[in-house]
C-alpha cells in the first residue's frame, strides 16, 4: 500500500512551492497547476488528455494541408514571414505610440496622418 502524506494525498517527487508560486504569479496557463499540494490528479489527467487531443487535431490538420498540395518547407517559410511581419508591425506600433506620447495625442489620431487604417 502506498504511503500517504498527512494531507491524504499520495507521495510523489518533491514539488517546490516556490516554483509553483512563480508559475501562478506569472499566470502561466493552467489554473489547475496552481492548486495546493494534493491537487486533483483526475483534473491533471483530464488536462493531459485535452492536450493529446489538440496534438492529434493539429496532426490531422497538417496531414490535410499536405494532401491539398502544400509542402512543409513552404508552410514554414510563410510562418517565418508572418513572424517577421508581426515583429515589424509591433516596432511600428511602438514608434507610433512614442510619437503619440511626444505630441500628446492618441495613437488613433496619428493614423490618418500616415495614411493608416485602424484595421492595420
Amino acid at each position: 500500500m502506498p504511503r500517504r502524506t498527512p494531507g491524504g494525498g499520495r507521495r510523489s517527487g518533491f514539488k517546490s512551492p516556490v516554483t509553483l508560486n512563480v508559475f501562478c504569479a506569472l499566470q502561466i496557463p493552467s489554473p489547475r497547476s496552481c492548486q495546493p499540494n494534493g491537487a486533483n490528479e483526475e483534473a491533471l489527467q483530464y488536462e493531459i488528455e485535452e492536450l493529446k487531443q489538440k496534438d492529434l487535431a493539429l496532426d490531422r490538420e497538417i496531414a490535410q494541408l499536405l494532401s491539398e498540395g502544400y509542402n512543409l518547407e513552404e508552410l514554414e517559410k510563410h510562418i517565418s514571414l508572418l513572424h517577421e511581419y508581426n515583429d515589424i508591425k509591433d516596432a511600428g506600433q511602438m514608434l507610433l505610440g512614442k510619437l503619440a506620447v511626444i505630441r500628446g495625442v492618441t495613437t488613433k489620431q496619428l493614423y490618418p496622418e500616415y495614411d493608416l487604417e485602424l484595421s492595420d
